[in-house]
Parts: C-alpha cells; sequence; structure tokens
C-alpha cells in the first residue's frame, strides 16, 4: 500500500507532514509518496533512518496557498504539489492521497482531475464530530454549499457505507440537521430531503436541532456543506474559548488553582475529544479514489492518523462498496 502525501499543504508543511509521515511509515508499514519540493523535504527526513526505502519524494515546485482560488489554482499550478499528486494517483502511482492544504483546491483537484464515483452526484466532505461520549459523522463538512435533496440522501448512503466499513456500526442511525424536530419543519431543501430519507431503506432518526447536535441518537449527521461547516467551526471556536475561560477562572485564586490540578486529568480528557490531531482526517467520500482532507494547523500526530484512516478506507473498500450499492440500486430510489 502507498499513500500520495501534499507535503506542502497546511499551516506547518513541510516539516510536521513530513514527521507525521515519517510515524505513519513506522506505525502502519506503508508506504509513502511526499509530493512538494525535493530539497525542503529532505531536511525534515532523517538520511540515517531504516524507513528511507519506503519512503520517495515527487518534486514539485508550486505552492497551492489558502488565499488562491481552488479552480485558477488547480488549472494555473500544473507544477503544485497538490496537482502532481493528484496527478500521481490517477496514473497509479499510490492508493490514496492525504492533504491537509486548501480545503476547496483539494476538492476541485478530487473532481476535475480524479472524478466522481459514477452515479454519485457530489462528493462529500466527512469529519467525525463530538456527540456526548460517542462520535457522529458529520456530511456535508464544507464541500458543498448549495445541495439539492438528491444530494444529502446520497451523503446519508455513503455515510452509512462508511460507518459499517469503518467502525462496524451496523445500520447506522441518520439524523437531518434542522431548524426544528417535527416532521414539516425547515425550508424547502430540509422539507424534501426528509421526505428522501424517510421513504429509503435507509435508518432515519429524523430531524436533529442545533441544540440537540453535540448530544443526539444520530451516527450520520445530513446537511449541506453550508450548514456543517458553520456547525463545525462553531463548535470548534465555542470549545476553544470555553477551555480559556475554564484556564483563567482556574487561575484566579489558590483555592481554584487546587481544584484545577484535582480535575486536570479530566479536563484534559474533555478537550480531547475535541480535537482535530486525534481523528486527523475527513474523507472526501464520493470520489473514484480515497481521498483525505487533513485539519489545516496539523501537527505530525494529526497527519499521522490521516493517513491512518487512509489505510483504513483501502483496508475496508469503502469505494468498492459505495459502488455495488449504486449498481444495485441502493438507497437511492
Amino acid at each position: 500500500m502507498r499513500i500520495i502525501v501534499d507535503a506542502m499543504g497546511g499551516d506547518h508543511a513541510p516539516k510536521e507532514i513530513v514527521k507525521g509521515s515519517i510515524l505513519a511509515v513506522k506505525e502502519y508499514d506503508i508506504d509513502i509518496l511526499l509530493c512538494g519540493k525535493e530539497v525542503e523535504i529532505k531536511k525534515h527526513i532523517p538520511q540515517s533512518s531504516q524507513i528511507l526505502h519506503k519512503i520517495d519524494i515527487l518534486n514539485a515546485e508550486e505552492v497551492i496557498t489558502n488565499e488562491d482560488k481552488p479552480v485558477k489554482a488547480i488549472r494555473s499550478k500544473k507544477d503544485s504539489s497538490l496537482v502532481k499528486g493528484m496527478n500521481a494517483l490517477i496514473s497509479g502511482e499510490g492508493d490514496a492521497i492525504v492533504s491537509a492544504g486548501n480545503t476547496g483546491a483539494l476538492l476541485t483537484a478530487g473532481l476535475f482531475i480524479a472524478g466522481r464515483l459514477n452515479g454519485i452526484e457530489r462528493p462529500s466532505l466527512a469529519p467525525l464530530f463530538p456527540n456526548g461520549d460517542r462520535f457522529s459523522l458529520l456530511m456535508d463538512a464544507g464541500a458543498n454549499v448549495d445541495c439539492k435533496p438528491l444530494f444529502l440522501l446520497q451523503f446519508a448512503m455513503m455515510g452509512k457505507i462508511y460507518m459499517e466499513k469503518i467502525f462496524n456500526i451496523q445500520s447506522p442511525k441518520i439524523g437531518l440537521i434542522n431548524i426544528g424536530a417535527e416532521e414539516g419543519k425547515g425550508n424547502k431543501q430540509a422539507i424534501e430531503t426528509y421526505d428522501l430519507l424517510k421513504s429509503s431503506n435507509l435508518n432515519f432518526i429524523g430531524n436533529i436541532e442545533a441544540r440537540d447536535i453535540l448530544n443526539n441518537n444520530a451516527d450520520i449527521l445530513v446537511c449541506d456543506g453550508f450548514v456543517g461547516n458553520i456547525v463545525l467551526k462553531l463548535t470548534e471556536g465555542v470549545m476553544t474559548e470555553l477551555m480559556k475561560q475554564i484556564k483563567t477562572e482556574l487561575n484566579k485564586t489558590t483555592k481554584s488553582k487546587l481544584g484545577g490540578l484535582l480535575i486536570k486529568d479530566s479536563m484534559k480528557s474533555l478537550k480531547g475529544r475535541y480535537d482535530y490531531t486525534e481523528h486527523g482526517g475527513a474523507p472526501l467520500l464520493g470520489l473514484k479514489y480515497p481521498v483525505i482532507k487533513a485539519h489545516g494547523s496539523s501537527n505530525d500526530i494529526a497527519i499521522k492518523n490521516a493517513l491512518k484512516q487512509a489505510k483504513l478506507f483501502l483496508d475496508n473498500k469503502v469505494n468498492e462498496t459505495i459502488i455495488e450499492e449504486i449498481n444495485k440500486g441502493g438507497d437511492l430510489n
């Protein structure tokens, strides 16, 4: 198994990307193809390492930044790490690709270069999302701002397969993020999507209100990318600010400092549940090849875990199962 890595994508590239890739090679026994500026990449690879034979470099002199407009960047920066990496993927030089770079550019490259699975209208960015004492799959988290009800139905179908294959959750419960729990709530898109999900063979449990997003019975939370991205980033922001405020309060007095020491481990555990580094990356479900989006601020641990996601995706034949479901009608009728 060989996984392609966009070594220049992300806030801490290429150092953390390369370090994470090395960790993944050691822990998961995979081969890596690092795409990016060879001179810069080599600075972070110990030449005495015993795993050098499992790491190759594909030189790419251009970098797509977060400021670049996705479509223009993919068309004009042919020598970028992302474009060359995606082309290497479709030419068979690797089995999957991981990038912590520009999300829009990764999606655009996935659509224009890799292409969609036949029968899938739109790919969906599907990160794990905190839900009580467990996690749900959030679909879509930002790949598609405007969605037709059919797109959301397909997101749910692909999410079902992913949860069954990767997490062994059989017949996962699917909820639709909406402004109310009752049937008939929401805009036209939400009402029509509700009807499609209700009439499908999926395990649909109804609408999920915003106040229940962090504590509900759904294994998969379905919404368009506009709503999903707001939900994701709002949650990240609230938790970051909450942890900051708790830390401030605990440091105010000697008594509160002592109390802080007593709950230190519990607070660390709570923080970990909302830490993107623990989950590594989110798959772009619906593309012909496994594409994993890592958080833009990924450190070496987050990259290692993103590569683990890619390995699990391949080991469990997620795309092959999606194709099988589509060919036999799946839940799309």
